[in-house]
């Protein structure tokens, strides 16, 4: 969907005529936020993008602009950069634009460039910093030594970002804290998942029968996998986990302490893990996640959920109906909700996903850009 065609009856209410720049943190091997960045560039495809460096891994069109830190060593540190991250967005370029649309997870929101009196800056907040502002959910910022510098940089997020005009958020989750932390408001407009790709898998993969419990993600300690090979074991059945990361060793190692069969798919290309998703009994995820796109795309293929009752698996999950979520973390609470999701009609769960399809996220961000730009 593209604003280009978007009128109203005193005529055109679009950004076609307006020029406007796109910003986005910095451009990794495609993931969650890279995709909401592509996603809103169909929806204004004549805006100027721009990025604070591409990932050497990243596979992505090259007319996106990288800021003066993509020719500094600091590009292959993101904690190094951390401290220039707001310098570089206020010294982006010297160009003018009417909108100034922002794709943010750590400082992208505090851009400013353009006339101060007449750009408009619209923000999409994948979450406020966690390392800055939920030191608790994300380790990288848990270390008391960093509480001054997180002081000093709570301090900057808020005045520098003073000039946004209007907030989106993710998910009710980051809707909150865009409230607590900032004291703005934001209307949610979830991400897009790849519904129709999940689902539409080959009929060899769609009859296949359901056999184990499946993880899914970074392997990196506020995901949990170490309660899910728990949760595996008190279920008595066998476990997959599909990812990778610095866990892997350490994860492993508890693997090879239970009695049900664990096997690990280290970074499973997108086709094989629409493969594993649909050989699930149920997505095992007692994570607090922002929103989460993984138990969408389980749920696109007709596999259940079972996770924590918290974070953006209350908007993702129907629980009764396409899950069950938990609000506990002892492997013996999840017993019985694992084996009554596995009843549970995978056409119930095929549905609730259509809810986040790009159609869905396009519609909401045209409407958003409409209304705010």
């Amino acid at each position: 969907m593209s604003l280009a065609s978007s009128t109203s009856d005193t005529g055109p209410r679009t950004l076609a005529d307006r020029s406007v720049a796109l910003i986005h943190e910095w451009f990794g091997a495609t993931g969650g936020s890279e995709q909401v960045f592509l996603s809103m560039a169909e929806v204004v495809p004549h805006a100027e993008r721009f990025v604070l460096w591409k990932d050497d891994d990243a596979t992505v069109d090259p007319d996106i602009r990288e800021s003066w830190l993509a020719r500094t060593p600091l590009r292959r540190s993101k904690a190094l950069a951390l401290p220039l991250m707001p310098l570089t967005w206020r010294t982006l370029t010297r160009a003018h634009y009417d909108v100034v649309i922002s794709s943010s997870h750590a400082f992208a929101h505090t851009v400013r460039i353009g006339d101060p009196e007449r750009t408009r800056h619209l923000s999409y907040v994948h979450s406020p910093a966690r390392y800055v502002w939920s030191p608790g959910l994300d380790q990288r910022g848990a270390n008391p030594v960093l509480a001054p510098v997180r002081a000093v940089l709570q301090a900057g997020d808020r005045r520098l970002s003073r000039h946004v005009h209007s907030y989106a958020a993710n998910s009710r989750e980051v809707q909150g804290r865009i409230r607590r932390f900032w004291g703005r408001d934001a209307r949610v407009i979830n991400p897009p998942v790849e519904v129709d790709y999940f689902g539409a898998a080959p009929r060899e993969v769609r009859d296949q029968d359901r056999r184990y419990l499946l993880g899914v993600g970074r392997w990196i300690p506020y995901k949990n996998f170490d309660l899910m090979i728990e949760l595996a074991a008190a279920a008595g059945l066998p476990l997959v986990i599909a990812g990778g990361g610095p866990e892997e060793e350490n994860l492993r190692r508890l693997a090879a302490r239970v009695d049900v069969p664990v096997r690990f798919e280290v970074r499973p290309s997108r086709e094989r893990l629409r493969e594993l998703y649909w050989g699930a009994v149920a997505l095992l995820y007692p994570a607090l996640e922002d929103f989460g796109m993984i138990p969408v795309e389980a749920q696109a293929c007709g596999t259940p959920v079972v996770g924590w009752a918290r974070g953006g698996l209350l908007e993702t999950v129907v629980t009764g109906e396409t899950g069950f979520l938990v609000d506990a973390s002892d492997p013996a609470g999840y017993v019985e909700p694992i084996r009554l999701a596995a009843k549970l009609p995978a056409e119930a769960a095929m549905t609730n996903a259509r809810r986040f399809t790009p159609e869905v996220f396009q519609a909401n961000v045209a409407a958003w850009l409409t209304e705010e730009g």
